[in-house]
């Protein structure tokens, strides 16, 4: 059987990716240089049967996201892999249309992003980040003007409480013996009692929340979906925390809530563009502790998340249909256009 041909633009995440391909005697990895030419990049593509795309936005030339255009020039694809859990960078809707699978690596990295939160939780509430800025500034003499206050028992709200979410939710729940609000159209009552959160709906969960964190992708549904209303509707000396993916909180409604003194602090991780420009006012504000998009950038996270893809592509080529499929309605295009590859 001929290999199944698996591309992908520079040099994957973590070696784990290489080494469970390579195991694989059904698969080929290609390997396309980040610096060639757009031609030459979508020219390589178009012999591969499958697609490893970089799954942060900013980092991967926007002719080569996924989307109506580029799989207009690649009749040989049958699946497209993001790097991550998020997949900003493939379009369902177009994947589908093309009888293209697109998978994600939904739980690779969940254990990461939820420690990460939890961290800028703490970090926020103990008022880490003014500290830090009034040491820097031979400002920080009286302590007390810098006292912060502990997460033990406080109400954590969840927006969205998927693989990352429920992981939040088990921690907070045992080190702190938080109480968990979640608002997820996804789940019903009992499926998050089993997560240990009660089920709110935004506004409820804006009003009780002292902390907010973020953890739902970023859809049409979902973008924007923080703003000024939003903030304001948030408990006043509340803290706001996302390791979830920009655009989803509004940047400016935020740095007004901060300013204004409505929320005591945020935790950001992403960001509308990313990296954000170094001037970009949120970075300077001394209540905010922010990283960049690096939530689930730990070796092991991307040792797992790496593997997991490989295996989906190992499925793929296997003639079995991976798991993690975004876009399920595209099974049976993609089904034809398999039987088609292997009749060559």
């Amino acid at each position: 059987m001929t290999p199944f041909r698996i591309g992908h633009i520079g040099t994957p995440p973590h070696p784990s990716f290489a080494a469970t391909m390579d195991q694989d005697p059904l698969l080929q990895r290609v390997e396309i240089p980040m610096d060639a030419p757009l031609a030459t990049q979508v020219a390589m593509l178009r012999e591969c049967d499958g697609y490893y795309v970089i799954a942060a936005r900013d980092e991967l030339p926007r002719p080569l996201h996924v989307h109506r255009e580029l799989l207009a020039q690649l009749p040989n694809l049958l699946m497209a892999a993001s790097g991550g859990a998020g997949y900003d960078t493939l379009d369902p809707a177009s994947c589908t249309e093309a009888g293209v699978l697109l998978v994600n690596q939904a739980g690779g990295n969940a254990r990461g992003v939820a420690e990460h939160a939890v961290g800028m939780m703490l970090a926020c509430l103990k008022r880490i980040p003014e500290s830090h800025a009034r040491m820097k500034a031979g400002t920080a003499a009286d302590r007390n003007i810098q006292m912060g206050r502990e997460l033990s028992g406080r109400t954590v709200g969840l927006v969205g409480c998927g693989h990352i979410g429920t992981l939040v939710s088990a921690m907070l729940r045992a080190a702190f013996g938080c109480r968990i609000l979640a608002a997820d159209p996804a789940l019903d009552d009992a499926a998050l009692r089993e997560r240990g959160a009660e089920k709110a709906d935004l506004p409820t969960l804006l009003r009780e929340a002292d902390v907010v964190s973020l953890h739902c992708p970023l859809s049409p549904d979902t973008r924007g979906m923080m703003g000024a209303a939003q903030f304001a509707a948030m408990k006043p000396g509340a803290v706001f925390v996302t390791t979830a993916r920009g655009s989803i909180h509004d940047e400016d409604a935020l740095l007004a809530a901060l300013e204004s003194g409505h929320l005591a602090g945020a935790g950001l991780d992403v960001w509308a563009q990313e990296p954000p420009p170094p001037a970009h006012p949120l970075l300077h504000h001394p209540a905010v502790i922010a990283s960049q998009h690096i939530a689930g950038v730990t070796h092991e996270s991307r040792s797992n998340i790496t593997r997991i893809a490989a295996l989906a592509f190992g499925d793929l080529a296997a003639g079995r249909l991976p798991p993690r499929i975004v876009n399920p309605a595209a099974i049976p295009g993609f089904e034809a256009r398999w039987k088609a590859r292997l009749a060559r």
